[in-house]
């Protein structure tokens, strides 16, 4: 973690000077209660001002002056930021964010749900997927590869990824997997009605065209470690953020 603004961590195989990215904590912002204290979501009964606040301390970390975020639905929509749009905005009914911008930074809010980091180095563009148990289901991360194929003419092969802190195989219960998930699914299954969804997402990503070794996991499970948002865990409580963006 970096201490010296609000704490996040970033991954080895996107550190690059053309990037910057970070998955925050829960901590090191404005919000109080159950939202203590950096929420970034204005959805979930924080005060709108907190919000603001806590957004604008991201945008700090990373020297930027746009930030773009998803009302996210739990569906297979992807954004596409290709100007530098001319004040931050939260775009409704998408759960994927690509850009091909400088300075403009996309964020994905979480409280258990995974962001999937993607970066193109190659024709430089950067890509960020709200995937959680629906978003698997729906293989949000083959529809934003192949948005970002076709609006940044990607290849696959060329991509790096990276799927932060969220719910873990270790209390991904799902008692209701035989109506809710795919039969597929059961390859995934690590004791009776628990599923490892870290699995699931780097089995798409690489069935969507990426190298195995261009694919990190940060291995964290949000409903064990305190430092995160969760709603399995809390139930009424914040959204912690991931970013990416172009340098």
């Amino acid at each position: 973690m970096v201490a010296d603004h609000p704490p996040h961590f970033s991954f080895e195989g996107l550190k690059c000077p053309r990037l910057f990215h970070g998955v925050f904590s829960r901590h090191g912002g404005t919000s109080a209660g159950g939202f203590a204290s950096l929420n970034v979501s204005y959805h979930v009964g924080d005060q709108p001002a907190n919000v603001v606040a806590n957004r604008e301390l991201l945008k700090q970390t990373f020297a930027v002056d746009r930030l773009v975020s998803a009302h996210q639905v739990h569906a297979a929509d992807v954004f596409v930021v290709d100007v530098k749009p001319d004040a931050d905005f939260e775009a409704a009914g998408y759960d994927a964010l690509i850009s091909s911008v400088p300075g403009v930074a996309l964020m994905i809010q979480q409280a258990d749900c995974q962001a999937v980091f993607l970066f193109d180095p190659v024709q430089p563009a950067v890509g960020i997927v709200h995937s959680g148990w629906r978003g698997s289901v729906a293989n949000v991360i083959a529809t934003t590869i192949k948005a970002m194929t076709e609006n940044f003419a990607s290849r696959p092969a060329d991509l790096k990824a990276a799927i932060s802190s969220s719910l873990g195989p270790c209390c991904a219960e799902f008692v209701n997997h035989r109506t809710e998930l795919p039969l597929d699914f059961a390859a995934f299954q690590v004791r009776p009605d628990y599923f490892d969804f870290w699995a699931v997402s780097r089995a798409q990503l690489l069935a969507a065209g990426l190298q195995s070794a261009n694919i990190e996991v940060a291995e964290i499970c949000t409903v064990c470690n305190p430092d995160y948002f969760s709603y399995r865990r809390e139930g009424i409580t914040g959204r912690f953020a991931s970013i990416i963006g172009l340098a």
